[in-house]
């Protein structure tokens, strides 16, 4: 067997090679990030190796450093492995009590974990492909935070300038107001505005929900409004609500790229009730392979979302703490995915029911439902089955 280490870096990679025996078959030699680079790499693999000799590659889960060559080594048909870079720094501080770290030393370490075998799984052939799902899912992810963001900004931009507002309308944020607000952005702007035009504008921006007396109430309102007559603050509440508007357009693009993505997928995961494509795509995306884990557990530990323990002689800790380790999306999709299906699962409704009968804080008890949603979105995947209601 050859192990291959590789230490990933933004222009250049660290590599070291050597075999089942210790020996090196090459010291750690540097290859620019560039085709040519990759190619030299796979050259020195090539020389160093024969034809049934088992090639086993290993980097670091660095971030977008490693897609390149990752596509580049599973398309020569490479078994590639990517590994936690926290999982690499606790497997480097085992072999030495010298507190070294260098992009050499990280090379020679990554092999010898792969010599090790530490329960490590190649990736499969669609890691690439999934990669595209788990960059959708997160660019969505980034983009509806920033929206949020903004939203937060029109709830205080109409708390100056016409506050009277919120309390004539369901929400502020809805298709409507926000008509109304980008043409009027303020109440003086209101109060000034002609009574046909006002009436409307609103019933063609709510599709006939707001009619004359919605609009007869919001205008007799803002002639009588606290609200300041502020220019910049009305340039601001006009600019933030284009911004929305243009992030609205952006988001229900990428939501239609990804339910095509997932209409491919076909996973069984969405036939539970509660767990839509979006959430299902965000947790298909962070776990990528599930061969990759043996048992349920281990994807609860990848989540972050296992419970740390700490025992020291005879004293135990009695109040464990979710680990919240591995991927933040992933945690969040599954503990989000989770009030959901709470919601609609009748089983999982019981459960929760359950926990809080115990005296369980509400989001202690969804993390104790987010954890049978795991075990049960394993066994789902792993069978390949949908999803069967069993009351």
């Amino acid at each position: 067997m050859i192990c291959v280490g590789i230490d990933v870096a933004k222009d250049k990679h660290d590599c070291f090679i050597k075999n089942d025996k210790g020996e090196v078959l090459a010291e750690v030699f540097t290859i620019p990030n560039n085709r040519e680079g990759f190619c030299c790499l796979l050259a020195k693999i090539r020389d160093c190796t024969a034809a049934r000799d088992r090639i086993k590659v290993g980097l670091e889960a660095t971030g977008h450093y490693s897609y390149n060559l990752l596509g580049f080594l599973l398309a020569n048909g490479m078994d590639t492995y990517v590994i936690n870079p926290l999982h690499t720094n606790l497997y480097r501080k085992s072999l030495s009590l010298r507190k070294t770290k260098t992009d050499r030393v990280d090379a020679r370490t990554i092999a010898a974990m792969l010599m090790s075998d530490v329960e490590l799984k190649p990736c499969a052939d669609t890691a690439c492909r999934n990669e595209d799902l788990k960059s959708l899912a997160r660019y969505r992810f980034d983009k509806v935070r920033e929206r949020a963001k903004l939203k937060t900004s029109v709830s205080r931009l109409v708390c100056i300038l016409f506050p009277e507002l919120e309390k004539l309308v369901s929400t502020l944020h809805m298709p409507s107001v926000y008509a109304l607000l980008a043409e009027f952005p303020g109440a003086q702007q209101v109060a000034a505005a002609d009574s046909a035009h006002l009436e409307a504008l609103l019933r063609r921006a709510s599709n006939g929900r707001y009619s004359r007396a919605k609009a007869v109430e919001i205008k007799g309102a803002a002639k009588s409004s606290i609200g300041s007559a502020m220019p910049a603050r009305s340039l601001e509440l006009r600019h933030t609500i284009g911004l929305i508007r243009e992030l609205d357009a952006e988001i229900n693009e990428i939501e239609s790229v990804i339910q095509g993505i997932m209409a491919e997928l076909r996973s069984p995961i969405t036939t539970i009730p509660g767990l839509g494509p979006r959430m299902g795509a965000m947790i298909l995306a962070e776990v990528g392979d599930f061969s990759r884990f043996d048992s349920p557990d281990k994807l609860l530990a990848y989540a972050g979302l296992s419970p740390s323990t700490y025992q020291s002689g005879q004293v135990t800790g009695s109040h464990s703490h979710m680990e919240k380790r591995g991927s933040k999306y992933l945690r969040f999709a599954i503990f989000n995915a989770a009030k959901y299906v709470c919601h609609w699962d009748p089983i999982f409704a019981a459960y929760l029911a359950k926990k809080r009968a115990e005296g369980k804080h509400y989001n202690v008890a969804v993390s104790h439902a987010a954890k049978k949603l795991v075990r049960l979105i394993y066994a789902l995947e792993k069978s390949g089955q949908p999803y069967r209601l069993t009351v």
